[in-house]
């Protein structure tokens, strides 16, 4: 609360202007950007056998794996990526440019072009994602001003939004959900944990990805994703954004 009323005297007004300004400093957490090399080949060579989770290899860095846990960092990584890092594809992921630069289909929901209804759905999740995308509703973020909405139904809603690796037990009620939404109709995988499983992948009773259950249209990296980074994911199956 203290910081919203400082935001609100610095700048008139306690909500974010994002997207249509850069996001501030203050909104992005230090792990909000993906790690990258800072010494190119050398750091992706020591990054290998720092990263737990195998996200690193000597090519490149799988932001769609990378949990954020800064054991990198020694090895000449920072976390100095881009914070629009929501991308169409999973292999714009792993790919060896910055998350954002590649995937360019055309954006899932560019008919809407406005107002979004999310639908979210926990399928197995820490609660950190939670905690990041509920965090859209409150006065700093204010997703209702750009025709965000959450919705209690998968049939009044236009986005399938999913955190958390997918247990057995939530095969089905996903695959429900997806099949009541309305056409057209986007999937979003918020966190690697939906994206790659994370730190748990390969755990027996787990999916290590949501896109082995649903067809994934916008994929949003991060352990966990800071709220822009997924308002930045939600604008992305519209084509809105800073990025367009």
């Amino acid at each position: 609360m203290p910081t919203w009323i400082g935001q609100a005297v610095r700048n008139g007004i306690v909500t974010t202007r994002y997207p249509e300004v850069p996001a501030s400093e203050s909104e992005i957490p230090p792990t909000g950007r993906p790690p990258v090399p800072t010494q190119g080949p050398n750091s992706l060579r020591a990054g290998v056998s720092l990263c737990p989770v195998g996200a690193i290899s000597e090519r490149a860095v799988d932001q769609g794996k990378c949990i954020r846990c800064a054991r990198c960092l020694p090895g000449g990584f920072e976390f100095l990526g881009p914070v629009e890092a929501a991308v169409l594809t999973r292999s714009a992921l792993a790919a060896e440019e910055s998350p954002g630069a590649l995937s360019r289909p055309i954006p899932p929901l560019a008919p809407l072009s406005r107002s979004l209804h999310v639908f979210l759905v926990d399928a197995g999740s820490c609660n950190a994602c939670n905690l990041e995308v509920l965090a859209l509703t409150n006065p700093l973020y204010d997703s209702q001003r750009l025709g965000i909405f959450f919705t209690n139904s998968p049939r009044h809603a236009d986005v399938l939004l999913v955190v958390g690796v997918p247990t057995d037990e939530m095969v089905e009620p996903l695959r429900r959900a997806y099949d009541a939404l309305p056409a057209p109709k986007a999937v979003v995988a918020v966190g690697v944990c939906a994206i790659s499983g994370g730190a748990f992948a390969g755990i027996e009773g787990l999916h290590d990805s949501l896109d082995q259950l649903l067809p994934v249209d916008v994929y949003v990296p991060g352990c966990p994703p800071a709220p822009v980074n997924v308002l930045d994911g939600l604008l992305r199956a519209t084509g809105r954004g800073r990025r367009t």
